[in-house]
């Protein structure tokens, strides 16, 4: 057998996001918010799940799904695989977006309930913390919680270096098929204990996918690729140079490139690091 990456925005939705998904997410979400009974999430409805591959055109680079549980929380999972300008305020953006769009002008702000964002990155995002899985919440100095109502919750894979017979906790495990899954012929029997992972190795099994649906995860895959190595390059080109008019043309020769390929000039500036106005005048 083959699985899809689930890294990809085509897997991932169709993993997590879809009509036959809810234990598959509620098994996630229970484990990497560490949520032991009775605060377990018992229940949960996936909101606008997803349906069908989109295959005109490849513009997404980050991936979520939206989820309410049974109390009316918010989730928002999302998956980066690149590691791209202001990404953080992005993270932080969409959650207080989710936050305020609960009350209309007018309603009470009781009415608001808590909002959580799992964002899991391909990258390191926090070289001096050696957690996996790290929260945060609005504090004051002196540490106490000002608000529970929103939370940030990062999962960075990278930091993730256990091998299959290390796998202890049901995290573990997700964690183990969320890096490795899409490199694999075979569910491992260390995550045959958990029957939501098994039931998410089922979706993401391309026996069951048609060529329509092959290919343009196969786009997708190319696409990621080609922008982490482009970014690579820059950087490595960047650092020869040395000089900031160096990176700018770099920047601008990457940003060219992308042009063919992206049809979002806001992503191709949030990639390179220049502006939208620079994009559009290389268009």
């Amino acid at each position: 057998m083959r699985f899809l990456n689930p890294k990809t925005d085509f897997a991932f939705k169709r993993i997590f996001g879809s009509d036959h998904s809810k234990e598959i997410l509620l098994s996630f979400l229970n484990a990497v918010l560490e949520l032991e009974s009775p605060h377990r999430i018992a229940d949960l409805t996936i909101l606008d799940p997803y349906l069908a591959p989109k295959i005109q055109g490849i513009k997404d680079t980050y991936l979520d799904v939206r989820a309410q549980d049974e109390q009316g929380k918010s989730y928002i999972i999302e998956m980066q695989v690149l590691n791209v300008a202001a990404f953080e305020k992005r993270v932080l953006y969409n959650a207080c977006k989710t936050y305020a769009g609960q009350i209309d002008r007018g309603e009470d702000y009781h009415l608001l309930t808590d909002v959580i964002a799992i964002t899991i990155t391909d990258f390191v995002m926090f070289d001096d913390l050696p957690a996996i899985v790290n929260k945060f919440r609005l504090r004051a100095e002196a540490g106490r919680v000002y608000s529970d109502d929103l939370e940030l919750v990062f999962a960075e894979l990278p930091k993730f270096t256990k091998t299959e017979a290390e796998l202890e906790t049901v995290l573990d495990r997700w964690l183990f098929f969320l890096k490795h899954a899409g490199r694999i012929d075979a569910v491992p029997a260390t995550l045959q204990t958990e029957p939501a992972i098994v039931r998410a190795f089922d979706i993401a099994n391309k026996a069951g996918l048609t060529r329509e649906e092959l290919d343009d995860q196969e786009r997708r895959e190319i696409f990621i690729q080609d922008q982490r190595g482009a970014l690579e390059l820059a950087e490595q080109r960047g650092m020869k140079k040395g000089a900031e008019t160096g990176r700018a043309e770099e920047r601008k020769r990457i940003a060219q490139a992308l042009l063919d390929v992206m049809a979002d000039d806001a992503l191709i500036a949030q990639t390179t690091g220049l502006s939208i106005d620079e994009v559009r005048a290389l268009r």
